[in-house]
């Protein structure tokens, strides 16, 4: 399959909203669950994996969008008790190269290049066992608002101001107010780290 262009992308990925991903999971052969039967195992990235697989892209895992100029990203959201729907967790936006950031100005970096051209879609997730989770919402993002732009500009610019005065391990997630670097990585002690975005600037990406 050609891989789309962003737009048709998009049409392609609404034809889901309202559906149930978990059946398509097994449809397209993505594993929910190394262990099925105990529900054990979980592979975090499933429902986007399903969206992938749907408008015929592969497993991606270099540093370029994965649709050619775009990006696609998979947004858990949740319902709370007072019927508001919010960002579930953090987002993983790019893994972060030390020498690269350092080296890089934010106009040509790997993040900006992940925001300037995405397709955000945001699930509902429903409970630990994933029994179940509707496709909400498609939309794009562009990272065109000059507040966010100036704001993830000054997050990025925080990272790559601390790697190369003080060092990569000094990165933490309290850094940042829209974009955080954090531990990427199975284990304390991790030495990997991705920049995500906060549920605040998810909140920002898709209006809520």
């Amino acid at each position: 399959m050609a891989i789309l262009d962003r737009e048709a992308a998009i049409r392609k990925l609404k034809e889901l909203i309202g559906k149930d991903l978990r059946p398509l999971a097994s449809k397209f052969d993505v594993t929910v669950f190394t262990d099925e039967i105990n529900h054990k195992g979980r592979n975090k990235g499933w429902a986007g994996q399903v969206l992938e697989r749907y408008i015929g892209l592969g497993a991606n895992n270099i540093q370029a969008p994965n649709g050619g100029r775009w990006e696609l990203k998979m947004v858990s959201l949740k319902k709370l008790k007072d019927g508001a729907i919010v960002p579930k967790e953090t987002m993983q936006i790019t893994m972060i190269n030390p020498e690269q950031v350092k080296n890089t100005p934010f106009e040509s970096s790997h993040l900006l290049a992940k925001l300037r051209e995405t397709i955000i879609c945001a699930r509902l997730y429903n409970d630990i066992n994933e029994t179940q989770s509707f496709l909400i919402s498609v939309g794009k993002f562009d990272l065109g608002d000059r507040d966010l732009y100036e704001q993830v500009k000054k997050d990025y610019n925080l990272v790559r101001n601390a790697i190369r005065t003080r060092g990569f391990r000094v990165l933490t997630g309290a850094m940042g107010a829209y974009v955080q670097p954090r531990t990427k990585g199975a284990g304390h002690g991790s030495i990997s780290r991705a920049f995500y975005a906060r549920p605040v600037f998810i909140k920002k990406i898709l209006d809520l």
